[in-house]
């Protein structure tokens, strides 16, 4: 059973987390009044390796866009909700993207790692 995000982070992790989720809000709000992804798509970009040296997870940070987008109908007009699901969908492209690089903070295959290493 895998521990939820309340059992994994401390309260200064939390917060962490809390914050650059508002900020993540931020650039999807910027993507949808100017319609276009970019904003939310270059933010991601800019902060993986931020969460890779902190060792968090990035598929937390996949949970997190998935948690806005479950919010967003409660706080945008249908018309919106087309271009941030797209935003949130390029961001969580880009963390895949970098989830598979060396140093991401998640729990690897033990089995797949001996292989890797040829021991």
């Amino acid at each position: 059973e895998t521990p939820t995000m309340r059992e994994r982070y401390d309260d200064e992790g939390l917060r962490r987390l809390l914050r650059d989720t508002e900020l993540l809000v931020e650039r999807v709000a910027l993507s949808v009044a100017s319609g276009d992804p970019y904003f939310t798509r270059a933010y991601a970009d800019m902060v993986s390796p931020l969460y890779r040296r902190r060792l968090v997870p990035l598929d937390d940070l996949i949970a997190l866009c998935d948690g806005i987008r479950s919010a967003l109908p409660t706080v945008l007009v249908p018309d919106e909700l087309r271009p941030a699901g797209v935003a949130l969908d390029e961001a969580i492209e880009v963390f895949k993207w970098h989830r598979r690089l060396a140093g991401d903070g998640r729990k690897k295959n033990a089995f797949l790692q001996l292989l890797y290493k040829g021991a």
